[in-house]
Protein backbone atom coordinates (compact mmCIF):
# COMPACT_ATOMS: atom_id res chain seq x y z
CA UNK A 1 0.00 0.00 0.00
CA UNK A 2 1.37 3.18 -0.81
CA UNK A 3 1.02 5.54 1.93
CA UNK A 4 1.78 8.98 0.68
CA UNK A 5 -1.70 8.30 -0.73
CA UNK A 6 -3.19 7.88 2.53
CA UNK A 7 -1.50 11.03 4.26
CA UNK A 8 -4.37 13.38 3.09
CA UNK A 9 -7.40 11.69 3.90
CA UNK A 10 -10.05 13.41 1.87
CA UNK A 11 -13.68 14.10 3.67
CA UNK A 12 -16.90 12.49 1.88
CA UNK A 13 -18.45 15.00 -0.57
CA UNK A 14 -22.28 15.91 -0.01
CA UNK A 15 -24.91 14.91 -2.41
CA UNK A 16 -24.93 17.47 -5.36
CA UNK A 17 -27.07 17.10 -8.72
CA UNK A 18 -29.91 15.88 -9.69
CA UNK A 19 -28.83 12.24 -10.64
CA UNK A 20 -29.40 9.07 -8.69
CA UNK A 21 -26.19 8.71 -6.14
CA UNK A 22 -26.35 5.08 -8.30
CA UNK A 23 -25.27 6.52 -11.29
CA UNK A 24 -22.74 9.07 -10.11
CA UNK A 25 -21.00 10.73 -6.84
CA UNK A 26 -20.25 14.65 -7.89
CA UNK A 27 -16.78 15.06 -6.17
CA UNK A 28 -17.26 18.59 -6.05
CA UNK A 29 -18.40 21.47 -3.43
CA UNK A 30 -21.69 22.92 -3.55
CA UNK A 31 -20.66 26.75 -4.67
CA UNK A 32 -24.13 27.94 -4.37
CA UNK A 33 -24.72 31.10 -2.77
CA UNK A 34 -20.65 31.40 -3.02
CA UNK A 35 -20.63 33.03 -6.35
CA UNK A 36 -22.60 34.65 -9.20
CA UNK A 37 -22.66 34.26 -13.08
CA UNK A 38 -20.66 36.55 -14.75
CA UNK A 39 -22.46 38.21 -18.12
CA UNK A 40 -21.23 37.36 -21.70
CA UNK A 41 -19.55 39.98 -22.33
CA UNK A 42 -17.43 40.85 -19.01
CA UNK A 43 -16.53 37.31 -19.00
CA UNK A 44 -15.28 37.34 -22.39
CA UNK A 45 -13.31 40.36 -21.51
CA UNK A 46 -11.73 39.13 -18.44
CA UNK A 47 -10.99 36.03 -20.12
CA UNK A 48 -9.12 37.46 -23.42
CA UNK A 49 -7.33 40.23 -20.96
CA UNK A 50 -5.48 37.44 -18.93
CA UNK A 51 -8.37 36.30 -16.43
CA UNK A 52 -9.19 32.59 -16.28
CA UNK A 53 -12.09 31.09 -17.36
CA UNK A 54 -12.40 28.85 -14.41
CA UNK A 55 -12.95 31.42 -11.90
CA UNK A 56 -15.94 32.52 -13.35
CA UNK A 57 -19.51 31.03 -14.10
CA UNK A 58 -21.42 31.52 -17.37
CA UNK A 59 -25.24 32.64 -17.25
CA UNK A 60 -27.03 29.34 -18.35
CA UNK A 61 -28.67 29.69 -21.57
CA UNK A 62 -32.51 29.00 -21.35
CA UNK A 63 -33.70 27.14 -24.39
CA UNK A 64 -36.55 28.89 -26.68
CA UNK A 65 -38.99 25.63 -27.18
CA UNK A 66 -38.07 25.46 -30.74
CA UNK A 67 -34.65 24.62 -29.60
CA UNK A 68 -36.44 22.15 -26.54
CA UNK A 69 -38.48 20.75 -29.50
CA UNK A 70 -35.07 20.10 -31.82
CA UNK A 71 -33.66 18.21 -28.47
CA UNK A 72 -36.42 15.98 -28.17
CA UNK A 73 -36.51 15.21 -31.82
CA UNK A 74 -32.90 14.63 -31.53
CA UNK A 75 -32.76 12.38 -28.66
CA UNK A 76 -35.28 10.16 -30.30
CA UNK A 77 -33.12 9.81 -33.97
CA UNK A 78 -29.84 9.27 -32.60
CA UNK A 79 -30.50 7.24 -29.26
CA UNK A 80 -29.43 3.72 -30.83
CA UNK A 81 -26.65 5.70 -32.72
CA UNK A 82 -25.10 6.80 -29.03
CA UNK A 83 -26.44 3.54 -27.54
CA UNK A 84 -24.06 1.80 -29.78
CA UNK A 85 -21.36 3.71 -29.78
CA UNK A 86 -21.37 3.60 -25.81
CA UNK A 87 -21.60 0.03 -26.03
CA UNK A 88 -18.72 0.06 -28.54
CA UNK A 89 -16.49 2.48 -25.99
CA UNK A 90 -17.49 -0.05 -22.95
CA UNK A 91 -16.49 -3.75 -24.30
CA UNK A 92 -13.00 -1.87 -24.97
CA UNK A 93 -12.42 -0.56 -21.46
CA UNK A 94 -13.87 -3.75 -20.06
CA UNK A 95 -11.58 -5.18 -22.23
CA UNK A 96 -8.45 -3.13 -21.74
CA UNK A 97 -9.18 -2.93 -17.49
CA UNK A 98 -10.95 -5.84 -16.53
CA UNK A 99 -13.84 -5.87 -13.86
CA UNK A 100 -11.95 -4.19 -11.00
CA UNK A 101 -12.24 -0.95 -12.28
CA UNK A 102 -13.46 2.57 -11.12
CA UNK A 103 -15.16 4.84 -13.99
CA UNK A 104 -13.75 8.54 -14.02
CA UNK A 105 -16.35 11.14 -15.43
CA UNK A 106 -14.81 14.41 -16.64
CA UNK A 107 -17.17 17.07 -15.31
CA UNK A 108 -19.51 18.12 -16.91
CA UNK A 109 -19.99 16.34 -20.36
CA UNK A 110 -17.47 13.40 -19.45
CA UNK A 111 -20.82 12.32 -16.93
CA UNK A 112 -23.89 11.54 -19.06
CA UNK A 113 -21.49 9.11 -20.63
CA UNK A 114 -20.27 7.58 -17.72
CA UNK A 115 -23.43 6.82 -16.70
CA UNK A 116 -24.42 5.74 -20.02
CA UNK A 117 -21.19 2.99 -19.44
CA UNK A 118 -22.04 2.10 -15.98
CA UNK A 119 -25.93 1.26 -16.97
CA UNK A 120 -24.75 -0.42 -20.20
CA UNK A 121 -21.92 -2.71 -18.36
CA UNK A 122 -24.65 -3.44 -15.49
CA UNK A 123 -27.45 -4.27 -18.59
CA UNK A 124 -24.86 -6.60 -20.27
CA UNK A 125 -22.35 -8.07 -18.14
CA UNK A 126 -23.79 -7.65 -14.23
CA UNK A 127 -20.93 -5.41 -13.74
CA UNK A 128 -21.74 -2.30 -11.10
CA UNK A 129 -18.96 -0.35 -10.80
CA UNK A 130 -18.11 2.54 -8.96
CA UNK A 131 -18.82 5.73 -10.78
CA UNK A 132 -17.45 9.51 -9.80
CA UNK A 133 -17.82 12.61 -11.59
CA UNK A 134 -14.54 14.91 -10.78
CA UNK A 135 -12.91 18.33 -12.23
CA UNK A 136 -10.79 18.74 -14.82
CA UNK A 137 -9.49 22.48 -16.12
CA UNK A 138 -7.21 23.41 -18.71
CA UNK A 139 -4.24 25.65 -17.30
CA UNK A 140 -5.15 24.00 -13.93
CA UNK A 141 -4.82 20.73 -14.21
CA UNK A 142 -7.31 17.80 -12.51
CA UNK A 143 -8.39 18.05 -9.28
CA UNK A 144 -6.22 15.83 -7.34
CA UNK A 145 -8.28 15.57 -4.01
CA UNK A 146 -10.85 13.99 -6.42
CA UNK A 147 -7.94 11.56 -7.25
CA UNK A 148 -6.90 10.84 -3.96
CA UNK A 149 -10.38 10.62 -2.56
CA UNK A 150 -11.60 7.39 -5.24
CA UNK A 151 -7.67 5.86 -4.70
CA UNK A 152 -8.31 6.07 -0.82
CA UNK A 153 -11.56 4.18 -1.19
CA UNK A 154 -11.27 1.81 -4.25
CA UNK A 155 -7.76 0.93 -4.37
CA UNK A 156 -5.92 -1.28 -6.17
CA UNK A 157 -8.58 -0.55 -8.91
CA UNK A 158 -7.97 0.78 -11.76
CA UNK A 159 -9.05 4.06 -13.47
CA UNK A 160 -10.84 4.74 -16.35
CA UNK A 161 -11.52 8.51 -17.27
CA UNK A 162 -14.16 9.35 -19.23
CA UNK A 163 -15.38 11.97 -21.17
CA UNK A 164 -18.29 13.05 -24.06
CA UNK A 165 -15.85 13.98 -27.07
CA UNK A 166 -12.52 15.43 -28.09
CA UNK A 167 -12.66 18.47 -30.17
CA UNK A 168 -8.89 19.49 -30.76
CA UNK A 169 -7.59 17.60 -27.67
CA UNK A 170 -6.72 20.04 -25.30
CA UNK A 171 -7.95 17.84 -22.33
CA UNK A 172 -6.31 14.62 -23.44
CA UNK A 173 -3.47 16.60 -23.43
CA UNK A 174 -3.84 18.61 -19.35
CA UNK A 175 -4.94 14.79 -18.67
CA UNK A 176 -1.38 13.33 -19.94
CA UNK A 177 0.59 15.78 -18.08
CA UNK A 178 -1.57 16.16 -14.62
CA UNK A 179 -1.42 12.04 -14.62
CA UNK A 180 2.84 12.01 -14.94
CA UNK A 181 2.71 14.75 -12.18
CA UNK A 182 0.35 12.80 -10.10
CA UNK A 183 2.53 9.38 -10.58
CA UNK A 184 5.73 11.19 -9.64
CA UNK A 185 4.35 13.06 -6.66
CA UNK A 186 2.44 9.90 -5.14
CA UNK A 187 4.41 7.07 -6.31
CA UNK A 188 1.62 5.62 -8.39
CA UNK A 189 0.56 4.66 -11.99
CA UNK A 190 -2.50 5.88 -13.24
CA UNK A 191 -3.62 5.46 -16.55
CA UNK A 192 -4.07 8.52 -18.92
CA UNK A 193 -6.01 6.91 -21.22
CA UNK A 194 -9.48 8.84 -22.05
CA UNK A 195 -12.61 6.99 -23.31
CA UNK A 196 -14.96 9.10 -25.14
CA UNK A 197 -17.94 8.63 -27.18
CA UNK A 198 -16.58 10.18 -30.02
CA UNK A 199 -13.26 11.75 -31.14
CA UNK A 200 -13.49 13.53 -34.45
CA UNK A 201 -9.97 14.94 -33.89
CA UNK A 202 -8.54 11.60 -33.87
CA UNK A 203 -6.20 12.05 -30.52
CA UNK A 204 -7.64 9.10 -27.92
CA UNK A 205 -6.88 5.46 -28.42
CA UNK A 206 -9.89 4.53 -26.82
CA UNK A 207 -13.51 5.94 -28.63
CA UNK A 208 -17.29 4.87 -29.80
CA UNK A 209 -16.61 6.47 -33.10
CA UNK A 210 -14.57 9.16 -34.77
CA UNK A 211 -18.11 10.76 -36.70
CA UNK A 212 -18.26 14.08 -35.77
CA UNK A 213 -21.98 13.35 -35.03
CA UNK A 214 -24.71 15.35 -32.77
CA UNK A 215 -24.72 14.05 -28.84
CA UNK A 216 -27.73 15.25 -27.33
CA UNK A 217 -26.15 15.99 -24.58
CA UNK A 218 -24.12 18.37 -26.35
CA UNK A 219 -27.30 20.33 -27.34
CA UNK A 220 -27.85 21.96 -23.78
CA UNK A 221 -25.96 22.88 -20.55
CA UNK A 222 -26.71 22.19 -16.91
CA UNK A 223 -30.59 20.88 -17.23
CA UNK A 224 -29.02 17.51 -19.49
CA UNK A 225 -25.69 17.40 -17.44
CA UNK A 226 -27.57 16.56 -13.80
CA UNK A 227 -28.12 20.36 -12.95
CA UNK A 228 -24.35 21.19 -12.55
CA UNK A 229 -22.54 24.35 -13.45
CA UNK A 230 -18.92 23.63 -15.20
CA UNK A 231 -16.64 23.80 -12.87
CA UNK A 232 -14.35 26.29 -11.00
CA UNK A 233 -11.53 26.77 -9.23
CA UNK A 234 -10.89 29.59 -6.85
CA UNK A 235 -8.37 29.02 -4.01
CA UNK A 236 -10.42 31.61 -1.82
CA UNK A 237 -13.47 29.22 -2.36
CA UNK A 238 -11.47 26.15 -2.25
CA UNK A 239 -9.59 24.89 0.50
CA UNK A 240 -6.97 22.30 0.73
CA UNK A 241 -8.90 19.08 1.51
CA UNK A 242 -11.84 20.46 -0.73
CA UNK A 243 -13.01 19.28 -4.35
CA UNK A 244 -12.93 21.76 -7.29
CA UNK A 245 -16.33 23.81 -6.97
CA UNK A 246 -19.80 24.12 -8.96
CA UNK A 247 -22.80 25.72 -8.86
CA UNK A 248 -26.30 22.97 -8.53
CA UNK A 249 -28.93 24.57 -10.00
CA UNK A 250 -31.89 23.19 -8.29
CA UNK A 251 -34.10 26.15 -9.35
CA UNK A 252 -34.23 24.30 -12.59
CA UNK A 253 -35.20 20.96 -11.57
CA UNK A 254 -38.38 21.43 -13.90
CA UNK A 255 -36.62 21.59 -16.95
CA UNK A 256 -34.22 19.13 -16.58
CA UNK A 257 -33.94 16.36 -18.74
CA UNK A 258 -30.90 14.64 -17.63
CA UNK A 259 -32.57 11.21 -16.82
CA UNK A 260 -34.43 11.51 -19.67
CA UNK A 261 -31.53 11.86 -22.25
CA UNK A 262 -30.12 8.53 -19.66
CA UNK A 263 -32.69 6.43 -19.95
CA UNK A 264 -33.71 7.26 -23.47
CA UNK A 265 -30.31 5.48 -24.35
CA UNK A 266 -30.13 2.58 -21.99
CA UNK A 267 -33.54 1.37 -23.42
CA UNK A 268 -31.76 0.86 -26.47
CA UNK A 269 -29.32 -1.41 -24.68
CA UNK A 270 -31.41 -4.39 -25.35
CA UNK A 271 -30.55 -4.25 -29.12
CA UNK A 272 -27.50 -4.85 -28.92
CA UNK A 273 -25.22 -7.85 -28.22
CA UNK A 274 -21.49 -7.34 -27.28
CA UNK A 275 -20.41 -9.69 -29.86
CA UNK A 276 -22.12 -7.77 -32.56
CA UNK A 277 -20.47 -4.23 -31.63
CA UNK A 278 -17.72 -4.71 -34.42
CA UNK A 279 -15.51 -4.01 -31.46
CA UNK A 280 -11.69 -3.43 -30.56
CA UNK A 281 -10.94 -0.64 -33.36
CA UNK A 282 -7.78 -2.14 -35.48
CA UNK A 283 -4.26 -0.39 -34.63
CA UNK A 284 -4.56 1.63 -37.33
CA UNK A 285 -8.06 2.46 -36.88
CA UNK A 286 -7.75 3.98 -33.31
CA UNK A 287 -4.10 5.23 -34.36
CA UNK A 288 -3.73 8.99 -32.27
CA UNK A 289 -2.92 11.04 -35.67
CA UNK A 290 -4.15 14.31 -34.41
CA UNK A 291 -5.63 15.24 -37.55
CA UNK A 292 -7.82 17.73 -36.46
CA UNK A 293 -5.45 19.66 -34.53
CA UNK A 294 -3.39 19.96 -37.89
CA UNK A 295 -6.58 20.97 -39.67
CA UNK A 296 -7.23 24.10 -37.20
CA UNK A 297 -3.88 25.63 -37.80
CA UNK A 298 -4.79 26.32 -41.14
CA UNK A 299 -8.29 27.52 -40.21
CA UNK A 300 -6.13 29.57 -37.56
CA UNK A 301 -3.81 30.71 -39.91
CA UNK A 302 -6.48 31.80 -42.92
CA UNK A 303 -8.43 33.81 -40.44
CA UNK A 304 -5.59 35.27 -38.58
CA UNK A 305 -6.69 34.08 -35.34
CA UNK A 306 -3.92 34.96 -32.93
CA UNK A 307 -4.63 32.15 -30.26
CA UNK A 308 -5.65 28.54 -31.30
CA UNK A 309 -7.87 28.11 -28.25
CA UNK A 310 -10.49 30.94 -30.13
CA UNK A 311 -11.39 27.52 -32.14
CA UNK A 312 -13.76 25.30 -31.20
CA UNK A 313 -13.67 22.28 -33.55
CA UNK A 314 -16.57 19.85 -34.01
CA UNK A 315 -20.30 19.90 -32.76
CA UNK A 316 -19.96 19.30 -29.07
CA UNK A 317 -17.44 22.51 -28.50
CA UNK A 318 -19.19 25.18 -31.50
CA UNK A 319 -22.75 24.30 -29.21
CA UNK A 320 -20.32 25.73 -26.45
CA UNK A 321 -19.45 28.80 -28.07
CA UNK A 322 -23.07 29.54 -29.11
CA UNK A 323 -24.53 28.83 -25.48
CA UNK A 324 -21.54 30.50 -23.30
CA UNK A 325 -19.08 32.91 -25.28
CA UNK A 326 -19.23 35.42 -27.86
CA UNK A 327 -19.30 33.86 -31.11
CA UNK A 328 -17.71 35.45 -34.55
CA UNK A 329 -18.77 33.41 -36.90
CA UNK A 330 -19.67 29.68 -37.35
CA UNK A 331 -17.90 27.30 -39.86
CA UNK A 332 -19.89 24.51 -41.47
CA UNK A 333 -18.81 21.34 -43.84
CA UNK A 334 -22.00 21.89 -45.55
CA UNK A 335 -25.05 23.80 -44.96
CA UNK A 336 -27.16 20.48 -45.85
CA UNK A 337 -25.57 18.59 -42.97
CA UNK A 338 -28.64 17.51 -41.04
CA UNK A 339 -26.59 16.73 -37.92
CA UNK A 340 -25.90 21.22 -37.85
CA UNK A 341 -29.85 21.74 -36.80
CA UNK A 342 -29.45 23.09 -33.72
CA UNK A 343 -26.61 25.16 -34.47
CA UNK A 344 -28.19 26.65 -37.62
CA UNK A 345 -30.64 27.75 -35.03
CA UNK A 346 -28.33 28.25 -32.41
CA UNK A 347 -26.84 30.95 -34.85
CA UNK A 348 -30.22 32.24 -36.25
CA UNK A 349 -31.17 33.40 -32.52
CA UNK A 350 -27.80 35.21 -31.99
CA UNK A 351 -26.93 36.48 -35.53
CA UNK A 352 -24.00 34.23 -35.80
CA UNK A 353 -22.87 34.22 -39.43
CA UNK A 354 -22.40 30.77 -41.11
CA UNK A 355 -19.70 30.19 -43.61
CA UNK A 356 -19.68 26.92 -45.38
CA UNK A 357 -15.65 25.90 -45.08
CA UNK A 358 -15.41 22.49 -47.24
CA UNK A 359 -13.05 19.55 -46.71
CA UNK A 360 -13.76 20.42 -43.32
CA UNK A 361 -12.44 17.80 -40.41
CA UNK A 362 -15.15 18.19 -38.40
CA UNK A 363 -19.21 18.84 -39.07
CA UNK A 364 -18.43 22.32 -38.20
CA UNK A 365 -16.13 24.92 -35.95
CA UNK A 366 -17.11 27.91 -33.71
CA UNK A 367 -14.95 30.78 -33.66
CA UNK A 368 -14.68 33.10 -30.72
CA UNK A 369 -14.82 36.84 -31.24
CA UNK A 370 -11.71 38.00 -30.83
CA UNK A 371 -11.95 41.36 -28.38
CA UNK A 372 -8.95 43.93 -29.22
Amino acid sequence: MNEKLFTHQIPDPAPMGCYSPKDVVFLLKNLNGLMAETDLETREQKIQSGGHYSEMLPIEYEPTKEYLDLFHLTLQESARKVAKAVGIVAEQILQKNGSKMVLVSLARAGTPIGILIKRYLLAKHDLDLPHYSISIIRGRGIDENALLYILQNHSPAKIQFIDGWTGKGAITQVLNQACLEFNAKYNWELDDDLAVLADPGHCVKTFGTREDFLIPSACLNSTVSGLVSRTVFRQDLIRDKEFHGARFYEELLKVEVSNLFIDTISKEFAHLSPENLGLLNTPNESEVSWQGLKSLKRIQERYGIKDINFIKPGIGETTRVLLRRLPERVLVDSIENNNLKHIMLLCQDKGVPIEEYPNLTYSCCGIVKQIS
